[in-house]
């Protein structure tokens, strides 16, 4: 298991080619590494209460639901939306076209694939995680 002092120094050295206006987390699972990167990066942030899986990562619905309306404004804004974990990409795909409008859009996980991650490793446990 990663230490957290690892991880977040993978958040401290990571490099974005574009200059965002706003942090989206997918909650919950983005909720933790988009406060960690608003922290660096001091933009605005906003909430996609998205679900798809349970906490044993298995899927809840056939597709991933928006449980809450949008309540913030992403309308021409070049965001960066936030996920902990991208297994299938289905629940980043479902955060990016509820996003249609802004002005661009990239992804950031924590591990896997995404336009930016840390890792991309098949086994891997958070360590803000308290199960």
């Amino acid at each position: 298991m990663k230490s957290f002092s690892e991880v977040l120094q993978r958040f401290l050295e990571i490099e974005f080619d574009e200059q965002f206006d706003m942090v989206v987390a997918v909650a919950n699972g983005g909720i933790i590494p988009a406060a960690i990167l608003n922290q660096r990066l001091s933009l605005e942030f906003g909430l996609l209460k998205i679900n798809y899986r349970d906490s044993f990562q298995k899927p809840r619905y056939d597709s991933p639901k928006l449980l809450e309306p949008i309540s913030f404004d992403f309308q021409n804004r070049t965001i960066l939306v936030v996920d902990d974990r991208v297994k299938t990409g289905a629940s980043l795909r479902t955060a990016c076209e509820l996003l249609k409008g802004a002005k661009l859009i990239k992804t950031f996980a924590v591990n896997g694939k995404a336009d930016y991650s840390l890792y991309d490793e098949e086994c891997f446990n958070f360590p803000w995680n308290l199960n």
